[in-house]
């Protein structure tokens, strides 16, 4: 092996060390920044769904996790509804101060938006009155389906109906949201989820 060689293989050898320590140093501070940051991150979002339980069931005085809840049963129970594309992430139920239980709030996610997944809850008393929805998460274009928050969740205030659809000309019934205009897709999500989570509902009963 002549010197010119031998002085590549080490310059190879030296980049090679570096580049790997370069990149175990790099995931070291990944892995650090994640464990910093995860905790605030959970508790954020646990915030996020507390203050949305509270939009959805004013009169409840405290809300705890319904134990008997699986994903999988609620996945059947809507799938066995025609229901697709959406699923049930978790359920709480509503308590009023004497411990009475007033109804539950149900956490939805359609994956059908036209930006991707829509996440909202739902407060639904044990009479079946949806007393409305709160948006946890969602992704659509701005200007259209971002104004599902002013233009739809208010549509869902107080409803007990079995099954809502959407119209572009203008609601006649209760059951009837008005669709956004320019987003039909983001429309049709969160109705076909707000109609899911009832589903569900009927099926703790």
């Amino acid at each position: 092996m002549n010197n010119e060689t031998a002085t590549e293989k080490k310059a190879m050898l030296k980049d090679a060390a570096i580049l790997f320590i370069i990149t175990l140093v790099a995931g070291f501070l990944l892995g650090f920044v994640y464990d910093v940051t995860k905790e605030p991150i959970t508790q954020q979002k646990e915030k996020a769904k507390l203050e949305a339980s509270r939009l959805v069931f004013a009169d409840a005085a405290d809300f705890r996790a319904y134990e008997d809840f699986s994903a999988d049963a609620a996945a059947a129970v809507i799938n066995a509804a025609g229901i697709s594309g959406v699923s049930i992430d978790e359920v709480s139920g509503a308590y009023d101060g004497a411990g009475n239980l007033l109804g539950y709030v149900i956490t939805v996610t359609d994956h059908d938006g036209y930006g991707g997944d829509i996440q909202f809850s739902m407060g639904v008393a044990l009479d079946g009155t949806l007393n409305g929805i709160s948006l946890l998460s969602i992704s659509e274009t701005a200007g259209l389906g971002m104004k599902a928050g002013d233009v739809l969740v208010p549509q869902f205030e107080n409803k007990n109906v079995d099954v809502f659809t959407y119209t572009k000309t203008g609601s006649t019934d209760a059951s009837e949201i008005d669709a956004i205009s320019g987003a039909t897709i983001t429309t049709r999500a969160i109705v076909n989820g707000v109609n899911a989570g009832l589903e569900y509902f009927r099926s703790l009963s």
